[in-house]
């Protein structure tokens, strides 16, 4: 198959496919006639990439996932370790994203007429000092 057939089938750009064999995501395809030649195979691992990219995985990521080092482990062993990995990180993001969601409430009930004094607020909150609303 034509990398422009692949890309149509797989519902990615040929630039994309090019781009995954440079960094190291795809095997290089044979060649004929200088052309590059694909098998079935390349539409499955295309279909995993893209997967993986959805589940929120950076492509150096989705590499490990790929990756045969040595080990006869299967695919499944590789992914659930990523997953543990990524399923942390988010957990991580969600408790951030809870303390930011609080820092932004707090500041959205600002009455502060200045800088001083919206620092003097938030320097007595990190003391431990009750404030009135705002910083």
């Amino acid at each position: 198959m034509t990398i422009g057939y692949v890309a149509r089938l797989a519902g990615v750009r040929a630039s994309a496919i090019r781009y995954y064999e440079t960094a190291g995501l795809l095997p290089r395809p044979a060649r004929i006639a200088g052309r590059r030649s694909y098998d079935r195979s390349m539409l499955e691992r295309l279909a995993v990439i893209e997967f993986a990219k959805e589940c929120g995985f950076t492509l150096q990521e989705i590499r490990r996932i790929f990756q045969v080092s040595g080990s006869s482990a299967p695919i499944s062993a590789r992914w659930q370790a990523s997953v543990r990995d990524k399923l942390a990180e988010l957990d991580a993001q969600t408790k951030r994203i809870a303390a930011m969601r609080a820092l932004l409430e707090r500041a959205a009930k600002c009455r502060c007429l200045d800088v001083e004094e919206c620092g003097r607020k938030v320097i007595a909150r990190r003391r431990g000092v009750k404030q009135p609303s705002g910083a």
